[in-house]
């Protein structure tokens, strides 16, 4: 961390030529678990921030902008929402969002790093906002890809907030044919699959793209959509799959039912941000046409 009079940095190196500083008021934790870096911070202009293995995962001003879009798009498209399953969100975040509908019967969360799990309870509990004592959670510490193989319920939502399958990243082995058929397996009829899914910005949207390929594969509806984060200084995307909803066209009244079934006020997603998440810049929807290279 490089120092000025006033300040010590968290630099985030996103390529060998960009990066992002943010300075640092307070560090709460940092350290390693089994499977990756963890350091827990707090900055002048996004509070409280999460970092796993030097990126930034979420932070305290801006969360929400991300987890709404990763959850409710996908919840208001279903009819059955009784069970959800998350694979990752350490943080509780995407738990506090799916059990904000009182609908919702259990959701099944599954993350291989308890440590995240203990230090967000700990130095974040915001984000959880009580999800991780609700009845209705259950809280797996343990390996995605063998809940997967062996599990044998089925989902209204599965919902993957697991980090980027880069080479380096413990996610990596989730992104591959076998994880995909069982993840189809375990969808109810009409279900849907909504995942994260990297950068969406012009220089660097071609991991994105690279996944959408290959989940083309597997269902007959793959959407792309995305939003600014300011915490992560990109457009931040994600994917909806299902073989039984187009869930970029669903009607402005069903969203507006779903939303006022929600527990508390959304701060950042509702029926005209769902069209605005779902409106693609023709930089990127002329790479996601392209055929190339999948997983």
């Amino acid at each position: 961390m490089p120092k000025t009079e006033h300040w010590q940095w968290y630099v985030e190196r996103f390529a060998p030529t960009e990066e992002h500083h943010h300075a640092v008021e307070e560090t709460y934790y940092a350290g390693r678990s089994a499977f990756q870096d963890i350091a827990v911070i707090r900055t002048p202009t996004f509070g409280k921030m999460l970092v796993l293995d030097g990126d930034t995962q979420s932070s305290q001003h801006d969360e929400k902008i991300y987890h709404e879009s990763l959850v409710h798009p996908a919840l208001a498209a279903v009819d059955d929402r009784r069970e959800v399953l998350i694979l990752g969100g350490g943080e509780g975040a995407t738990l506090r969002e799916v059990l904000r509908r009182s609908d919702v019967a259990r959701c099944t969360m599954v993350d291989i790093d308890g440590d995240v799990v203990e230090l967000s309870k700990k130095y974040l509990p915001e984000w959880a906002a009580g999800a991780f004592e609700d009845p209705r959670a259950r809280v797996i510490v343990g390996d995605a890809l063998a809940y997967l193989r062996d599990d044998r319920e089925t989902y209204g939502v599965v919902i993957s907030d697991l980090t980027e399958p880069l080479e380096d990243s413990p996610s990596n082995p989730l992104f591959c044919d076998a994880v995909f058929t069982d993840i189809k397996a375990r969808l109810a009829p009409g279900g849907v699959y909504v995942l994260q899914a990297s950068t969406a910005g012009f220089h660097n949207m071609f991991v994105h793209a690279k996944m959408v390929r290959t989940l083309r594969h597997y269902y007959k509806y793959v959407r792309s959509f995305y939003t600014h984060v300011p915490a992560f200084d990109n457009d931040w995307a994600f994917i909806a799959c299902s073989d039984g909803v187009d869930v970029a066209e669903l009607a402005s009244d069903r969203i507006d039912a779903y939303v006022a079934g929600l527990r508390g006020e959304n701060y950042f997603y509702d029926a005209q941000t769902h069209r605005r998440l779902f409106s693609l810049p023709l930089y990127l929807r002329r790479e996601l046409a392209k055929a190339g290279e999948t997983f």
